[in-house]
């Protein structure tokens, strides 16, 4: 059987909405492995306020791209496009399936799709324009993406610091507009891939969201986002459950105040999540208890 005929299981969704569960209940079925997609669960020391895999939950199945990293690595998505693609070639060796677990949309359409190869962030270049957001605010980055690539400043989220940041950081760094170095050409992948949705109703999504930030503090996040502190100018920092408690560090807000932030960021995100998968058209849509259901499509039969 050549790698033609192997897939690869996408399964993704908002946080907390059940994907590691799922995860691992189909990748024990079919007896394979998990690659993760959850960009901030890459970083060994956010082991909390990430909700990566338990050490019980890695036990069950082998895990990929969990804790292999530093958040003094650099790493970015398309280091994570060739690291996954070289994997599964491994991987496809052994198994007709493997599963991609995971809520970084981008890191996932890395993989399924192609990300175009752009160079690494230049930390001093990242420094300088993050003074200029905190200076003169984002007008200032807003005028200068406009001089250097007025063809990506007229479709960019003027109001994205973040986006209009890495535009800036390449058209300084190669001296040539961002938007000519975007091709957006989907590349062909020598497997199939089957994209799996996770949802539910959203006040009960909604529910289990505060019910992990409660228990996220039970478990120690407190304690773990005050020894990263002194690296929170760090981009894998810049993360729903650090930087509210960054804020309380400082004095600029209560602990539960904090909390309560913690809580909308994370509603807020999901929603998020839930709007990037959506428009991708090639989702089928399922609850986080619908293993069966799952092994019985059709893409899924004769592995």
């Amino acid at each position: 059987m050549t790698i033609d005929d192997r897939l690869l299981v996408v399964i993704a969704g908002p946080t907390a909405v059940g994907k590691t569960a799922l995860g691992i209940a189909l990748a024990g079925h079919y007896n394979t492995d998990i690659i993760s997609a959850d960009s901030r669960q890459f970083f060994r020391e956010m082991r909390i306020g990430t909700a990566a895999p338990s050490e019980q939950e890695l036990s069950l199945v082998p895990h990929h791209f969990v804790h292999h990293l530093s958040i003094l690595d650099p790493y970015n998505v398309s280091r994570f496009e060739s690291d996954a693609l070289a994997l599964l070639g491994k991987l496809f060796t052994a198994h007709q399936v493997v599963c991609m677990v995971g809520g970084s949309g981008l890191y996932i359409n890395a993989v399924c799709h192609g990300i175009d190869l752009l160079p690494d962030p230049d930390p001093e270049i990242r420094r300088e324009l993050k003074e200029t957001l905190a200076d003169a605010g984002i007008a200032a980055l807003q005028d200068e993406l406009a001089l250097l690539d007025p063809g990506y400043a007229a479709q960019v989220d003027h109001m994205n610091p973040a986006r209009i940041i890495r535009a800036l950081e390449i058209c300084r760094a190669t001296g040539v507009p961002y938007s000519k170095l975007r091709t957006n050409r989907p590349k062909q992948r020598a497997f199939r891939i089957l994209k799996v949705g996770l949802e539910l109703p959203r006040e009960l999504l909604y529910q289990r969201i505060n019910k992990r930030v409660d228990e996220m503090f039970t478990a120690g996040l407190f304690e773990e986002a005050l020894a990263l502190y002194p690296y929170r100018h760090l981009n894998a920092l810049n993360t729903v459950g650090y930087k509210e408690l960054f804020d309380h560090f400082e004095g600029l807000t209560s602990l539960e105040h904090a909390i309560d932030k913690i809580k909308i960021h994370s509603r807020r995100y999901a929603k998020r999540q839930l709007t990037w998968f959506k428009k991708d058209t090639g989702y089928k849509w399922f609850q986080p208890g619908d293993l069966e259901r799952i092994i019985a499509l059709p893409e899924m039969q004769g592995v």
